[in-house]
């Protein structure tokens, strides 16, 4: 199978108007929660990208009919599924093949997984999966494999370690089955987590507290079938934000889903780039300050990512990218994943005055020019800052393995070409 390369021409300005795809992260576990109805399940402004491509296979794996009826709407219908078939190679390529735990263990009562792949950016505990599950009435032993099993999932007062987003889905997702009530403490509260929650009201499920950290949920009813549609990618949003800030063009995000970008706003107003609201579209005008905002008498700011509605880890590597085109200092934190600040060393590369402190902290000074480099895709979110980062370098820049970039980004060669991205998509042979 070919290799994807971007040859990319940098120090263009873009313009236009460009709406954001589906959430990915909320289209995975609503994907996965259509296996907890027996009942037909049609889902709209879903991203076709390779990571539901393969959450997809898996999906019809254990049985059930899923099938694309259009570009972006996905039809489930899981009236009958089997925990014993999923292919071990499909599960290490997304980390989101862990979310299929709880539907299939309400459905089947045990579950065999291979541990989930995904993105290398540090450490991902899954212990959160267990300890809710475990509280919920399932069992799990960890070996090679991934195994939960469960008599009967039943109602409790749950108190998660850490707010995980996918742990806090897999515990909603199986209190929805069980019998009786359960609350939920310290729960992730993501967009995404609020998505997925409301596609199980939709199908017929109790939750109380939607957009809090303290869920509660009323197990047991039946699971009706229903069409709902996947809401606006935040994460997206900012990517476009910070497209915009660095190639100095005016963009108009359509239907961006504002009420969930206060966070992402106020970080990058703290990088001197400002947004404005219109209705539900957010537009970023050309001329911007990009002047770094001091603290209160002239200290170096810092920008921090954090559990939401703080501001996200997955823009860090926007905002990074953003920061090296602004005037002044900042230091960026990025708190949750040890190994995601690792990719600045090609932003150096590229021009780029950042001293990475420690394995989460790097220290960025502006604005510094950028010169076009070959450079490499090495997650999702970095890949995306390495193309915004060609996009405004002088010259052109390679970037290769830009599967990275395809499994949560749809399109986006197409996308920022129609704003007049130049970006020239090259296959290559692998070796």
């Amino acid at each position: 199978m070919a290799a994807v390369q971007f040859i990319v021409e940098g120090g263009n300005r873009l313009s236009g108007t460009i709406r954001p795809s589906g959430n990915k992260n909320a289209a995975l576990p609503i994907v996965a929660a259509a296996l907890l109805t027996d009942q037909p399940v049609t889902l709209e402004n879903v991203p076709r990208i390779r990571d539901l491509e393969t959450l997809v296979e898996l999906v019809k794996s254990t049985g059930a009919h899923a099938e694309w009826t259009d570009r972006n709407t996905l039809r489930i219908h899981a009236k009958a599924v089997n925990a014993s078939s999923l292919d071990p190679a499909l599960c290490a390529r997304i980390r989101a093949s862990i979310l299929l735990a709880a539907p299939l263990l309400a459905r089947c009562g045990h579950v065999e997984l291979s541990p989930p792949g995904g993105d290398v950016i540090g450490r991902r505990r899954l212990d959160t999966h267990f300890l809710a599950l475990e509280r919920l009435g399932a069992t799990h032993a960890f070996d090679d494999r991934i195994a939960f099993t469960t008599t009967g999932l039943r109602g409790a007062d749950v108190f998660l370690d850490e707010p995980s987003v996918t742990g806090t889905e897999n515990a909603v997702m199986a209190a929805v089955a069980a019998t009786g009530e359960t609350v939920l403490r310290n729960a992730a509260c993501e967009p995404h987590v609020q998505d997925l929650c409301n596609f199980l009201v939709a199908l017929g499920a109790g939750i109380e507290g939607i957009g809090t950290n303290l869920l509660r949920i009323h197990g047991g009813a039946v699971l009706r079938g229903a069409t709902y549609a996947i809401g606006p990618d935040h994460i997206e949003v900012g990517s476009f934000i910070g497209l915009a800030a660095v190639t100095r063009s005016a963009l108009r995000i359509e239907r961006a889903g504002v009420e969930h970008l206060r966070s992402i706003r106020l970080g990058f107003e703290r990088l001197g780039v400002v947004t404005t609201v219109e209705g539900d579209d957010l537009i970023v005008p050309a001329e911007q300050s990009m002047a770094i905002r001091s603290d209160l008498g002239g200290h170096v700011p810092k920008l921090e990512d954090q559990p939401w509605p703080a501001f996200p880890a997955d823009v860090m590597s926007i905002a990074i990218v953003t920061a090296t085109q602004c005037s002044g200092l900042v230091l960026m934190h990025e708190k949750m994943f040890e190994s995601r600040l690792f990719f600045v060393d090609k932003l150096v590369g590229m021009g780029a005055r950042i001293v990475l402190c420690d394995p989460h902290r790097a220290l960025v000074a502006g604005p510094g020019v950028l010169r076009g480099a070959t450079v490499e895709s090495p997650d999702i979110r970095a890949g995306m800052a390495m193309l915004i980062a060609a996009l405004c370098a002088k010259g052109t820049s390679t970037i290769n393995n830009v599967e990275q970039i395809e499994r949560g980004y749809e399109r986006i060669d197409e996308r920022l070409g129609a704003l007049g991205a130049k970006i020239r998509r090259v296959e290559v042979g692998r070796t």
